[in-house]
């Protein structure tokens, strides 16, 4: 019983062994031993076509063998063959094309350019405010309104500004009043002094006369021909004619003293004349800052000015951002290099995706940012950490768009080609 139940097993493994390797000759595509017998004894196909139109039959005119999964093997395992070659060529020739395309663009399109995204707009903003307080009577804008230079922003109350004004011209009159009294002071003194000198002249011929009449009877009176009280008379003559002269003297030096006091008074007059011109000027400074206008053309933006509002000297009402915009952007120190003023930009402005402007280098900063900043970087004390700068570069547009808001702050990406 045991030696059947061996002999069973033999005859299924040997079966099983057959299966398998037929299997493997089917999936490997090759002929076992007594295949080409048995495909040359086999009956030819009843079909009438040529053995050659049908692809399923070999080249030796029997039926290829078929595959594990259905398919036969012969002339179409070949043409699959060469079918990978050709496909393997084209996607290799492909790869080369695409590598060959991104060298180029490379080369033209990335490799002249520096770019950065550290750049923004920028312009020289400042605010609006009144140089006198007062009462807002008139504020003519709006928000974000656009304003031609000249044009009216704010008015500020002018009524206790005129007033002053007209105070200022008071004083004026008043001291160029003052200046002509004296004027008029000085030419009477000056008549004075005219008839001090001659009461000079006069007392001056007078003891000149005194003198002589003295001389000559003090002679007589010596000879003995004149009496002693003539003598005595005419000395008395003498000395009150010396009295008169020096009177009259004293008379001209006082009226010619007196026209330097007037001249003095004169120039004080003047000096308050000045003064007050200088009030009256700055009286109409006063009331013409009354009036604030547009000293450029821009926009007003960050409106707090109303009409009623009292308003103090230097407060601000607006800020104002001019016309003259430009881009700052923040470039590596290494990317600085090849960059000189008048290359030209390619503008990206990221609020507006779709629009492209050009522009060119301004200028490029001497010096990094970081070295006008408040508080610089002090690298001579503690530990040194290598950091790349950044070098500020003002790029200017040629022709911003127009039908947008373009205001500082907004991001941009600036393409420079530098080679």
């Amino acid at each position: 019983m045991d030696s059947d139940l061996e002999t069973r097993i033999d005859d299924r493994q040997g079966k099983d062994l057959r299966k398998g390797g037929k299997d493997l000759h089917k999936i490997f595509d090759v002929e076992r031993p007594g295949d080409e017998t048995r495909a040359e004894a086999s009956p030819p196909p009843k079909d009438k076509k040529s053995p050659d139109a049908d692809p399923r039959r070999s080249d030796d005119g029997g039926e290829a063998p078929e595959r594990s999964d259905g398919s036969r093997t012969g002339k179409t395992g070949g043409l699959s063959r060469g079918r990978k070659i050709l496909l393997g060529s084209a996607a290799a020739f492909a790869i080369a094309v695409v590598a060959a395309g991104g060298a180029l663009y490379y080369a033209h399109y990335v490799a002249p350019y520096e770019t950065t995204d550290d750049a923004f707009v920028d312009a020289r903003s400042f605010s609006i405010a009144p140089k006198v307080a007062g009462y807002v009577v008139g504020a003519p804008v709006t928000d974000n309104q656009h304003v031609e230079a000249g044009q009216t922003l704010f008015d500020i109350d002018r009524r206790d500004y005129q007033i002053a004004l007209e105070q200022a011209e008071a004083q004026v009159q008043s001291a160029q009043a003052a200046i002509q009294n004296y004027d008029a002071q000085i030419e009477a003194q000056k008549a004075q002094v005219q008839g001090a000198q001659s009461s000079v002249e006069q007392a001056e011929a007078a003891l000149k006369f005194a003198q002589q009449d003295a001389d000559r009877y003090s002679d007589l009176a010596k000879k003995g021909y004149g009496t002693v009280q003539n003598q005595q008379s005419t000395t008395s003559t003498l000395q009150q004619r010396q009295a008169a002269a020096d009177q009259a003297k004293s008379s001209l030096a006082a009226a010619t003293s007196q026209i330097k006091t007037l001249q003095a008074s004169r120039e004080s007059a003047v000096a308050d004349l000045a003064r007050a011109r200088a009030q009256r000027d700055q009286a109409k400074l006063n009331l013409d800052y009354t009036h604030v206008a547009a000293a450029q053309s821009g926009r007003l933006v960050r409106l707090t000015g109303a009409k009623g509002q009292y308003a103090q000297a230097g407060q601000s009402l607006s800020m104002f951002v001019p016309d003259e915009i430009w881009v700052t952007a923040n470039f590596k120190e290494t990317q600085v290099a090849d960059m000189r003023p008048g290359q030209k930009v390619d503008v990206e402005i990221d609020a507006y995706p779709g629009r492209k402007v050009t522009g060119h280098v301004d200028s490029v900063q001497p010096g990094s940012g970081t070295a006008f900043s408040l508080l610089p970087a002090e690298n001579a004390t503690g530990n040194y950490v290598k950091v790349t700068q950044r070098i500020p570069v003002k790029i200017v547009v040629d022709d911003w768009p127009r039908d947008v808001a373009i205001g500082p702050g907004l991001s941009i990406v600036p393409a420079v080609r530098v080679r």
